[in-house]
């Protein structure tokens, strides 16, 4: 830990590697927190392995088609919210395709990505950097894209709290209050496709759907109320990803991978430590989901 901090004051690259994860792990834990709360994690799966196709678009386009501004992040973005939009569209419209869809959208993104990466020169070698992350490589450019897209994240999920609150936990009575369901669940999904694109620097998309819920995970075994989680998780988050730079720096571990491994340990020791006071509580029989609950309080729209 020691080297990890003196190195950190000593070399740029780490300066920006771990504001990077500072930056990613506060959006991951307020989006994070309401993908549990909806349960669509696996909606944010289908949108992580679709950003494949818009890297490997853009970067195709910035090297053969001399299109230098088009940064892969931008294609990252761009096919993300295009996915999230037709996975939301197709889920509220035909819910018993709604499965089918994301498959094929899940095999498409990663399909075209992998062809256009095939495509550019030059280019393949980077493909295990976006599959499982290289969060040493961020650049400065980098850094400042992932703060604007943290703070669009961050000020759209916390000014529509209750809003999304509402249709999280009960849609009828958001229906009831005249909230335009569909609008704000597809903003759900907008939010969680661009958390999706803040994540992939950091632990790639194999294993970006890990840490977008397993800190909201941990942090519900804490609370039943949903801000308290959502501060809980962003603490969370942060630690793991600050914290597997740290372990992964010593023996020179791929830094996403450790991230992970620390971020699931914790999960499976607060599950077994958790469950027996769970069950204590509640009496004999199967423990109680660990699914968020809360009523939504009067007045709250």
């Amino acid at each position: 830990m020691i080297e990890f901090l003196n190195a950190v004051k000593e070399y740029e690259f780490l300066r920006n590697a771990l504001l990077t994860g500072v930056l990613a792990g506060i959006g991951c834990g307020v989006v994070g927190t309401y993908v549990v709360a909806r349960r669509i994690s696996y909606i944010a799966g289908g949108i992580s392995h679709c950003v494949l196709a818009g890297l490997g678009g853009a970067q195709y386009l910035n090297k053969v088609w001399g299109m230098e501004w088009l940064k892969p992040v931008y294609g990252a973005a761009a096919s993300a919210l295009l996915a999230a939009v037709i996975i939301g569209l197709v889920s509220l419209r035909a819910r018993q395709r709604e499965d089918t869809v994301i498959g094929a959208l899940w095999a498409i993104g990663m399909a075209a990505g992998v062809l256009f990466i095939s495509r550019t020169p030059g280019y393949s070698q980077d493909l295990m950097a976006y599959l499982f992350g290289n969060i040493l490589m961020v650049t400065k450019q980098d850094l400042a894209t992932v703060a604007v897209l943290d703070a669009v994240v961050v000020a759209v999920g916390a000014m529509m709290y209750h809003q999304l609150l509402a249709v999280c936990f009960d849609e009828e009575f958001a229906r009831a209050r005249g909230l335009n369901v569909e609008l704000i669940y597809l903003l759900l999904l907008c939010l969680t496709a661009l958390t999706i694109v803040l994540l992939i620097s950091v632990v790639g998309i194999v294993m970006v759907i890990a840490l977008l819920t397993l800190p909201a995970a941990v942090a519900n075994f804490f609370s039943k109320t949903l801000w308290k989680i959502m501060v809980l998780s962003v603490g969370l988050s942060v630690f793991f990803t600050s914290a597997g730079m740290a372990v992964s720096y010593g023996p020179d571990f791929p830094a996403g991978a450790t991230i992970i491994l620390l971020a699931g340990l914790v999960y499976i020791v607060i599950s077994f430590l958790k469950g027996p006071v769970t069950r204590r509580r509640h009496g004999t029989g199967p423990a109680v989901s660990r699914e968020p609950r809360c009523d939504t309080p009067p007045g709250v729209l």
